[in-house]
This record gives C-alpha cells, sequence and structure tokens, in this order.
C-alpha cells in the first residue's frame, strides 16, 4: 500500500468517510481521513497526496477555503463534493481551482470513474517537449512554466483553464467537441456535466479576451464545440 495512490478524503461525516473509503481502499488506494478543513491542511503537509476528495461544507475552514490554499501550494487534483446543486457553487469550485466536482447524492460506480480518470490524468507524461513554446497570433504559451502570455500579460490560470488553451491552441481551427474536450482533460466524459467546458472556457475567455464578450482567440462553434482562432 505504501506505492499506491494516496487520497486525502476530507468530509465530517462518518458515514461518508466510511461510505467512499471502502470502495477506494478496494480499488488498492491508501485513503488518508480529515473532518474538517484545518484538518485537512495539516494531513495534506503531513502526507503524500495524490488526490484530494474536499467536502464543501466544513467545519473550521470551508472546502472553498481549503481548496484555495491548497491551489497556492499544489497542483494536485482536487474532487469537490458538495450537497448543494446550485450552479454558483460548482462555479466557484471551479474558479478557485477544483479539477471535478460531484453533487450528493452519487453512485459509488460514478464517483470511482471519477477517481480514476482524474488520477490517471495525473500521471501521464507530457508527448510533448518541455520547453517547447506555443505561439499563436498575440497568444504565447510556455509549457515548462505553465505560463500563459497575451497582450504582454500573463493571466493567472488554473490548472485545467492552462490544460484547455494548450489543447485549443495546438491546433489552431480544428473543432473540438465539449466531450473531447473533457476526454482530454478529465480522462472521460462519462457521468460529466458538459457544461462543464462552458463554466472553464467563460473564465479563459474573461483572463485572456480584450472584450470576453466578443472572442477574437477561443472561439464557439455553435452546436458543436470550441475551436482556436486560426493564424
Amino acid at each position: 500500500m505504501q506505492d499506491s495512490p494516496t487520497i486525502l478524503l476530507v468530509d465530517d461525516e462518518d458515514a461518508i468517510q466510511k461510505l467512499l473509503s471502502f470502495p477506494l481502499q478496494k480499488d488498492g488506494y491508501r485513503v488518508v481521513e480529515a473532518r474538517d478543513g484545518e484538518a485537512a491542511l495539516s494531513r495534506f503537509d503531513e502526507e503524500k497526496v495524490d488526490l484530494v476528495v474536499l467536502d464543501l461544507a466544513l467545519p473550521k475552514l470551508d472546502g472553498l477555503e481549503v481548496c484555495r490554499r491548497l491551489r497556492v501550494r499544489s497542483a494536485v487534483p482536487i474532487i469537490m463534493l458538495t450537497a448543494r446543486d446550485e450552479e454558483i457553487d460548482k462555479v466557484i469550485g471551479l474558479e478557485i481551482g477544483a479539477d471535478d466536482y460531484i453533487t450528493k447524492p452519487f453512485s459509488i460506480r460514478e464517483f470511482r470513474s471519477r477517481v480514476r480518470a482524474l488520477l490517471r490524468r495525473a500521471s501521464l507524461t507530457p508527448t510533448t517537449s518541455a520547453d517547447e513554446e506555443i505561439a499563436v497570433g498575440p497568444l504565447r504559451i510556455d509549457r515548462a512554466r505553465r505560463r500563459v502570455e497575451v497582450g504582454g500579460r500573463t493571466p493567472e490560470l488554473t490548472y485545467v483553464e492552462f490544460e484547455l488553451v494548450q489543447i485549443l491552441a495546438e491546433q489552431p481551427g480544428r473543432v473540438f467537441s465539449r466531450s473531447d474536450l473533457l476526454e482530454k482533460i478529465w480522462g472521460s466524459s462519462q457521468y460529466r456535466d458538459r457544461r462543464t467546458v462552458d463554466v472553464h472556457v467563460r473564465h479563459l475567455r474573461e483572463k485572456l479576451e480584450r472584450d470576453p464578450g466578443k472572442p477574437e482567440l477561443i472561439l464557439t462553434v455553435r452546436g458543436v464545440g470550441y475551436r482556436f482562432r486560426e493564424p
């Protein structure tokens, strides 16, 4: 088990801890538990964590604040759990750096699928040279530093936002469906709401475009998905 991926499971309900720990351990993962936000940060510092499953409603520090603090120090994959099915909760979670979210109640099969997909994506070795730069129009993408420059600005992108703009800019003009992007970024489109892609695209446009309402870089292909403008 020492060589198995370690998952930090953060939820204050004993029933949820037991419900989720069992299938994770059955799949061969090592599970580290925390029941409040402060304990989650402490356990993260003590362990080499490969993935965080983070409840939104936590004592001491809520899940959003924990996610925000983790993102300052790490790009570890984060799945956010929420009992609320409100769009604003999902948007805020994605905005501050959560990689995926899942709304309670959910099936264990769905949960296991999302965990496997994120761990698989995180373990993939990039196929392109780390020192390669992508340049399309006013956009420059520095892969080695995971940094984007546009119009003399270097906006801060989340892990998913960087992956998304990199995928689109690698093949300008190619149309990617929402399912294509879910597969490439999360490793699976199963169980995922395709509107998740729309949320990330909206945030990217706010950071990269001169006028997000009239995008010039990331273009919508109505009824299909998105493409990056051709040079």
